[in-house]
């Protein structure tokens, strides 16, 4: 690997980028499943929260819920077009950032400023072009037992039927609003952290993964309130009621007025419900992903397993 902040920006080829990325993505979702579907019931409760009182019920009773009403397979609720999601955004995300990247590294900018803009154009892309699959897959993760769409294709058709063109894009908004400022904070710190932390040995194998969780966790705390507005308005339309045994209130005015009617009724925590088991997640899954990343194109550059893709 290329030494310092730059092996993101030039390495490998724009095959084995999307390549890598994809298996980077199959990869990380799978493993971190359980928390995402226990992240997103949470941030779709709506019940007022103390401000002077830390609740740790949230999460075990969740959990407890999952495993006593829908069993192990709950964890992985909407698991396909998770995969199709994690899949596409990560080959779209990286081979996007390396190819922004290598249009501003000539140029005689700051190489943080580089990566900040780079890793926002590879999240904003990646989100608008993967968002139907992103709506499913918290549609799916909210509706439990009670069964509102069949399988993937019946729920694009569902959509497609009841609420039109525009029912694939709940909350785009949110999306785009809160991962342009978390990509572009997440590639900039993971840039300038993996140069001091690429000599760790780590059960991983090196800093990359230590260089990522950091990231994440940094990014994530910031942005959290736009996930939680987008999870809000991505169970919006004519089956709200069947989501999330019908708890969330209907949201008509866009992401700026959710926001200030969650705070007016659940307090301002309302905002960062889910945050605690979002964090815990943030962590395995960045550090997964970088590291799967790294793993799989340093071995289609070394040639072990490009035999495998034509």
């Amino acid at each position: 690997m290329s030494a310092g902040g730059e092996h993101l920006k030039n390495e490998g080829t724009r095959k084995q980028v999307i390549i890598a990325g994809g298996i980077a993505g199959l990869i990380s979702r799978f493993c971190i499943a359980p928390l995402d579907i226990v992240k997103i019931r949470l941030q779709l409760q709506t019940q007022y929260l103390d401000p002077l009182k830390l609740n740790l019920d949230g999460p075990l009773y969740t959990i407890r819920a999952i495993l006593r009403e829908e069993g192990l397979r709950g964890f992985w609720r909407g698991n396909v077009p998770a995969e199709l999601l994690y899949v596409t955004y990560c080959a779209a995300q990286f081979t996007t950032y390396r190819s922004v990247s290598s249009i501003l590294t000539p140029m005689p900018i700051p190489s943080t400023l580089t990566s900040f803009v780079s890793g926002a154009t590879a999240g904003a892309t990646a989100t608008a072009l993967t968002y139907p699959l992103d709506l499913l897959r918290t549609r799916f993760a909210a509706q439990g037992t009670r069964r509102v769409y069949k399988n993937i294709l019946d729920g694009f058709a569902h959509i497609a039927r009841n609420e039109g063109l525009g029912g694939y894009f709940h909350g785009l908004g949110a999306g785009v609003g809160q991962v342009v400022p978390y990509m572009g904070l997440f590639f900039a710190v993971y840039e300038g952290l993996r140069p001091e932390m690429q000599d760790l040995r780590l059960p991983f194998g090196s800093g990359d993964a230590l260089a990522g969780t950091l990231a994440s966790v940094i990014a994530k705390t910031g942005v959290f309130p736009l996930d939680l507005i987008r999870k809000r308005l991505q169970v919006q339309g004519p089956v709200r009621a069947m989501f999330a045994d019908g708890r969330v209130p209907q949201y008509s005015h866009g992401v700026w007025q959710t926001g200030k009617t969650v705070v007016a009724r659940e307090g301002w925590r309302g905002l960062y419900r889910g945050l605690g088991i979002s964090l815990v997640k943030a962590a395995p899954a960045s550090a997964i992903t970088m590291w799967s990343y790294e793993t799989a194109l340093r071995m289609l550059m070394d040639g072990h397993i490009s035999n495998a893709f034509p």
